[in-house]
């Protein structure tokens, strides 16, 4: 075909991707939750949702599949076809769970499309007042000086908390001792308790003990600081330069769904971040509105599963 015949198939190509943009969604959009319903990430996901559904002109239905710490979620999406009428909001340990020998049949990078990060909800890092560490500084100072002594609670493996801890671990070169728990509230209670010692916690979760006294936040996990806490230093800042971690959420499609689907989605979902009264729900949450480009998206989690995959086989961690 000559050139001038290869630009008018383009032409025609692009103005094709163009009308069939004009024409999603012709259907309902299936929205699936990786967490049961009634939860932080829930209330987040029906928003969305919702403003998904007012600037397109289409229903979107959320479907709650949590169970598995979201494996199950995400796996829906993973055998959807790539038509634009699934998604799914899932946090980073879909990225994490493939790095410990977890058994799922999806891989995150081949069998999913970037729509967007959405929030991010950095740790607090918090201990009993029966510590005697008033930093991160003195923290690492006492764990050196005693080394096994000083335990720090978290939920299942691979999650956010136990992922904190082993980055801290490693980089403040440390020895303190993971005690599991089935889930935060059992693990907030017994450090509480005193019967361990510290904790890398969502925010909302150790908020209200903090202001009680009832526990000591040292700092906070962000690579900034965070308006989630304002008031506290990041524990880069305080002695870790470099260190960072949280939970993080993000929109995905199945891979192959037509880019012009996926970046309507985009648009629409930004549009939710950046409304002053959804970036004012999120924090009291303890989460940060993020947003961005599917491709930054894309980077952020190709970032996220070099960094735990080398913590992860550093520390030789595996699925309890």
């Amino acid at each position: 075909m000559p050139i001038s015949g290869w630009l008018v198939a383009l032409i025609f190509l692009n103005g094709m991707t163009e009308v069939a943009a004009q024409r999603y969604p012709v259907k309902p959009i299936r929205f699936v939750v990786t967490a049961p319903a009634g939860g932080g990430v829930d209330l987040m996901a029906r928003q969305i949702a919702q403003n998904i559904a007012e600037g397109l002109g289409q229903q979107v239905v959320v479907d709650n599949r949590g169970g598995a710490s979201g494996v199950i979620g995400v796996e829906v999406v993973a055998r959807s076809a790539p038509d634009g009428y699934t998604m799914m909001i899932a946090g980073n340990n879909f990225l994490i769970f493939p790095l410990l020998g977890e058994k799922v049949s999806y891989d995150p990078i081949r069998d999913f499309s970037p729509i967007t990060l959405a929030t991010v909800s950095p740790n607090i890092l918090v201990v009993h007042p029966s510590v005697a560490a008033s930093s991160v500084k003195d923290l690492i100072a006492l764990a050196r000086a005693q080394p096994g002594k000083l335990n720090y609670a978290t939920g299942s493996s691979g999650a956010s908390p136990h992922m904190a801890g082993e980055l801290f671990k490693a980089m403040a070169k440390v020895d303190i001792v993971r005690v599991p728990y089935k889930g935060s509230a059992p693990a907030i209670a017994d450090l509480l308790g005193g019967q361990v010692q510290l904790m890398f916690s969502t925010a909302v979760s150790v908020v209200t003990h903090i202001k009680s006294g009832r526990l000591k936040a040292l700092a906070i996990s962000s690579a900034q600081r965070s308006q989630v806490a304002p008031e506290l230093p990041t524990i880069a800042e305080s002695a870790l330069p470099g260190y960072e971690s949280g939970v993080t959420y993000g929109l995905l499609m199945r891979a192959g769904t037509p880019e012009a689907y996926v970046r309507m989605i985009n648009r629409e979902t930004a549009k939710y971040l950046q409304k002053t009264d959804s970036r004012t729900r999120l924090l009291a949450e303890g989460s940060e509105a993020v947003g961005g480009s599917p491709a930054e998206y894309s980077a952020a989690m190709k970032a996220e599963i070099r960094k735990w995959a080398k913590v992860i086989k550093d520390a030789n961690i595996r699925v309890d």
